[in-house]
C-alpha cells in the first residue's frame, strides 16, 4: 500500500518543511548508532531539548495538573520529563521497526486475552486491537506478528504532511496493511477485517463522538473501534506495550475482550482499561495530548 504519491510534494508549509528537515537529519544521525546508544540518547534529546522547545513539556505538567491538582509539582514535572524521554525512545525504536523486531524475540506476552485470540484465529474470526500512546504502542504488534498473527491498523497521519511523508512508513513497511484514516482508509481497514483479518486501533487521541469520562474528566472519543467490533462479530481486545526498568524491554500484556454492548460502552470499558495502566505507569502515557479539548 502506497501512503503518499511520491510524485507530488506533500502540501504543507515552509515550517513544516524546515522542521522536517531537522527531524529527518536527527533520526538519520541515531540511525547509525548502537540500538543501546541510540534510544536513551532520542529520549534525552526530547526530555531536555525539543519537549521544552516546542512546549511539549507545559503541556503535559498542564493536563497533569489538571487530572493531579494535589500531586506535587516536583512529581508532575518529572512524569512530564520522563513522558517526553518515553516519547524520544518510541519514536526511535518505530523508525528502526526491522532492529525494534529482532530485539522484542523472546518477549513473551501474557494475558487472559491470548486465549480468546487464539480461539479467534482458530476460527479465522476478525479481531480489533484497541490500544494507546502508552509506553511503545507498536511493541504488541510486533511481538504477536512474530507469532504468526497478521495484524493490520488504522492511523491518523500527522499534521506535518512532510514529517508523515516518511512516518507511515514505520507502520505500513511491516505487518498486516495499513491504512490511513478517513473514508477510503477505514474501508480498506474493513475490507481487512471482513476477511477474517486482524488490526490495531489507538483510541486515546480527541475525537468526535461523545464525551467519555477519562482520569476524572470528560473526553470526547472516537467509538469507531467498537462500532466496526460490532458490525463484524470481531473481538475487541486492549493490548499495551509497556516498558521496563532498563528502558529498552517491554512486557507485553494481552487483556480480556472487551464484552460486547453498546459501542459507548465498549469504548468506556476500553478507557478503563488504559486508566488502570496509567495509575501503574503514569510516564509512560502519552500526555503531551490535547485529549481533553473542547469540541
Amino acid at each position: 500500500m502506497t501512503t503518499t504519491d511520491e510524485t507530488e510534494p506533500p502540501d504543507g508549509s515552509t515550517a513544516d518543511w524546515l522542521a522536517d528537515k531537522v527531524l529527518r537529519g536527527l533520526i538519520s544521525a541515531l540511525l547509525r548508532l548502537p540500538h543501546e546508544r541510540r534510544v536513551p540518547l532520542m529520549g534525552a534529546i526530547l526530555r531536555r531539548g525539543i519537549g521544552p522547545l516546542v512546549g511539549y513539556r507545559k503541556r503535559a505538567e498542564d493536563n497533569l495538573a489538571m487530572i493531579y491538582p494535589d500531586m506535587p509539582q516536583a512529581k508532575r514535572r518529572a512524569i512530564a520529563a520522563a513522558c517526553c524521554d518515553n516519547f524520544g525512545r518510541t519514536l526511535i525504536e518505530n523508525y528502526a521497526w526491522t532492529e525494534f523486531g529482532q530485539r522484542l524475540k523472546g518477549t513473551v506476552p501474557t494475558g487472559e486475552g491470548l486465549t480468546a485470540l487464539s480461539q479467534a484465529a482458530t476460527d479465522n474470526r476478525p479481531v480489533i486491537f484497541v490500544t494507546a500512546h502508552f509506553g511503545n504502542h507498536e511493541a504488541p504488534r510486533q511481538v504477536l506478528t512474530a507469532m504468526g498473527h497478521v495484524i493490520g491498523g488504522l492511523y491518523r497521519p500527522t499534521q506535518n504532511p512532510f514529517f508523515n511523508a516518511h512516518y507511515a512508513k514505520t507502520m505500513t513497511s511491516w505487518g498486516g496493511p495499513v491504512f490511513a484514516q478517513g473514508r477510503r482508509g477505514t474501508m480498506g481497514f474493513a475490507r481487512h477485517l471482513k476477511s477474517g483479518g486482524m488490526g490495531t486501533l489507538l483510541f486515546d487521541v480527541s475525537a468526535k463522538g461523545p464525551a467519555v469520562p477519562f482520569l476524572g474528566h470528560p473526553a470526547h472519543t472516537a467509538l469507531s473501534a467498537a462500532e466496526i467490533a460490532l458490525k463484524m462479530d470481531a473481538l475487541m481486545i486492549p493490548y499495551f506495550g509497556i516498558r521496563q526498568p532498563d528502558g529498552l524491554s517491554f512486557a507485553v500484556e494481552v487483556e480480556a475482550p472487551v464484552p460486547p454492548g453498546s459501542a459507548e460502552e465498549m469504548m468506556i470499558n476500553a478507557t478503563q482499561r488504559l486508566e488502570a495502566q496509567i495509575a501503574r505507569h503514569p510516564s509512560q502515557w502519552f500526555w503531551v495530548h490535547r485529549r481533553w479539548k473542547k469540541r
